[in-house]
């Protein structure tokens, strides 16, 4: 391709990426009643039609080609909410009813379990509760058949104490779930571990029952390519 021809295609891209805003928009104006797979579907067809349109434009190709083209490359990529997630929710809910663990999908569509102290730890502990452990059980079998996701653990403290007590041990209890899933299945070299001590309440640490909240595991589960 001549480099003239190039840098003509290349001055129409912005004005084709400024059409991306609207795009998005009116695919998103009729998505009231659509499930949040279905919106997130919608959203990427958009975004990828026009990604699509301005790499015909500048490859030399037809628009409309590549509009359909990045269409449906936005579309799987806007998914990111897949099948496997959702049977993965499915049977983390079945696994845990009856129990204090709430089970739910993330704003960015990570899979979360958060386990509160009633069956995780003891104040100052590290030790993995037998209550615990049949939710982890649950947890690393269906991670063990989805070998390419990525598990995320997170500790919490409430704040008696210091910080530095307490950014270790929220450490040391994020490690003692990944080793505990890494024993049954899950590859340690999947699962990412933080230790936020008391820096993240989700309530009051002026009463026991607000500690007690703090304390606290949260064990994310995501698909690969997800930051």
């Amino acid at each position: 391709m001549k480099p003239y021809a190039m840098s003509s295609r290349m001055q129409r891209l912005p004005r084709a990426l400024m059409l991306a805003p609207a795009l998005v928009a009116l695919a998103m104006a009729g998505c009231a009643n659509m499930t949040p797979e279905q919106q997130a579907t919608a959203k990427g067809a958009a975004i990828g039609a026009v990604t699509g349109a301005v790499l015909g434009k500048v490859t030399g190709g037809k628009p409309a080609t590549g509009a359909a083209i990045g269409g449906v490359i936005g579309a799987v990529a806007g998914n990111v909410w897949s099948r496997n997630m959702e049977e993965q929710k499915r049977a983390m809910e079945a696994a845990t009813q009856g129990t204090p663990v709430e089970v739910t999908r993330t704003a960015d569509n990570q899979l979360k379990l958060d386990i509160p102290s009633d069956i995780s730890f003891d104040r100052n502990s590290a030790a993995i509760k037998p209550e615990l452990r049949s939710v982890l059980d649950a947890f690393a079998r269906g991670a063990s058949q989805n070998g390419s996701m990525i598990v995320r653990v997170v500790g919490h403290t409430d704040s008696t104490g210091t910080d530095a007590i307490n950014d270790p041990l929220s450490q040391r209890r994020a490690d003692s779930v990944r080793d505990y899933l890494s024993d049954r299945g899950v590859s340690a070299s999947r699962i990412e571990t933080a230790g936020r001590g008391s820096r993240e309440p989700i309530a009051s640490n002026a009463t026991a029952a607000g500690q007690a909240k703090n304390r606290r595991v949260e064990i994310f589960l995501r698909e690969p390519g997800q930051s």
